[in-house]
C-alpha cells in the first residue's frame, strides 16, 4: 500500500468516525443532557462552543510546533502542516466567535462585551487571519515559509493568555470547568461535553489530513511547473 493510499484510507476512516461521533455529540447535547437550571436550553450551545475553542487552540499549538520544526529542518512538509492547521484553527475560532454571542445575548442581554476572554479570542482570530494574509502576500516559497513560521511562533503567545483569561481576570465569561470546588458540570452534562470534545477533535484530524494532502499536491504541481519552465 502506497503512502498516498494509506493517507486516503486514514482520511476515510476519520471522516466516518467524525461523522458518527458528531451525530452522537448532537444527540447527547440536544436530547440526553439535562436542561441547565439558570440559563435554560440556550446553554446547550456550550457543548459546541467550548469544543470549537478547544480545537482552535489545538490547531494553533500545531502551527507553533510545526513552525519551530520548519525553522530547524527547513522541510516543506512542516510548513504544510503549519499552513493547514492555521486555516483549520481560523475556521473553528470563527465558530467560537459566532456561537459565543448567540449564547450571550439571552444571558447578558448583549451580543458582545469587551470581556477579557472575548477580547483575547478576537485578537487570536485576527492574528491567524493575518498569518494567512502574510502567506498570500509573499510569492517566493522559501521566504514565505520562513516568515510565516516566525509569525506562527510569535502569534502563539496569545493562546495561553486566551486560555487563562478566565482565571487571571474578573470576567463575565463562565468560569473554568475544573476548579478547587470540583467539576462544574453534572455527570450527564460531562458525558455530553467529552463526546463533543472527541467528535470535534476527530473532525480536526479529518480536516488536517485532507488539507495536508491537497497542499502537498499543490506543492508538487508548483515543482513540476518550475521544472518545465526553468
Amino acid at each position: 500500500m502506497t503512502k498516498s493510499t494509506c493517507s486516503r484510507v486514514m482520511e476515510t476512516i476519520l471522516a466516518w468516525s467524525a461523522f458518527i461521533s458528531m451525530l452522537a455529540a448532537l444527540y447527547l447535547a440536544l436530547v440526553y443532557a439535562p436542561t441547565e437550571r439558570t440559563m435554560g436550553d440556550i446553554q446547550r450551545i456550550f457543548y459546541f462552543h467550548v469544543a470549537s475553542a478547544w480545537v482552535g487552540m489545538l490547531a494553533f499549538l500545531v502551527v507553533f510546533v510545526a513552525s519551530i520544526a520548519y525553522l530547524l529542518t527547513r522541510r516543506v512538509s512542516w510548513d504544510i502542516y503549519a499552513q493547514s492547521s492555521a486555516e483549520i484553527g481560523v475556521f473553528f475560532t470563527t465558530i467560537v466567535l459566532v456561537t459565543g454571542p448567540i449564547w450571550a445575548k439571552p444571558i447578558w442581554n448583549t451580543w458582545w462585551t469587551w470581556d477579557p476572554r472575548l477580547t483575547t479570542t478576537l485578537i487570536l482570530w485576527f492574528l491567524y487571519l493575518a498569518y494567512g494574509k502574510l502567506r498570500s502576500a509573499i510569492g517566493e516559497e522559501e521566504k514565505k515559509a520562513r516568515l510565516a513560521a516566525v509569525f506562527g511562533i510569535l502569534a502563539f503567545v496569545v493562546v495561553p493568555i486566551d486560555f487563562f483569561a478566565i482565571r487571571w481576570w474578573r470576567t463575565m465569561h463562565p468560569g473554568a470547568l475544573v476548579s478547587s470546588n470540583g467539576i462544574a458540570l453534572a455527570p450527564d452534562m460531562l458525558q455530553a461535553f467529552f463526546v463533543s470534545l472527541f467528535a470535534f477533535s476527530l473532525l480536526y484530524g479529518y480536516f488536517m489530513i485532507r488539507s495536508v494532502r491537497i497542499e502537498r499536491m499543490r506543492a508538487e504541481i508548483r515543482w513540476l511547473k518550475d521544472e518545465m519552465f526553468n
